[in-house]
């Protein structure tokens, strides 16, 4: 359940990030940096949840690899997808 709910946290920021490229004059070069910073984002936060789960969970990096996986590319491959193919 934790996972899921980090996941559709990822969905949120992504959609805050798209809200301020739009705010910005909603260009391609707006939802273009709007998408890169999103997924530098996305990824100190999901490398965040993994050392949370190694360092005070007692999850081996093996056992927490998978998981960084899940949450981090559903939200980020979206994001690249939707901006390489739709904006």
């Amino acid at each position: 359940m934790r996972t899921l709910i980090i996941i559709l946290a990822g969905f949120a920021l992504w959609l805050a990030c798209l809200g301020i490229a739009k705010m910005r004059g909603g260009t391609p070069a707006a939802y273009a940096r709007s998408t890169q910073a999103f997924v530098a984002l996305w990824l100190l936060a999901a490398a965040g949840n993994m050392w949370v789960g190694v360092a005070q969970a007692g999850y081996s990096v093996q056992e927490e690899l998978p998981i960084f996986l899940l949450i981090f590319l559903l939200p980020a491959s979206a994001a690249v997808f939707t901006k390489w193919k739709f904006l």
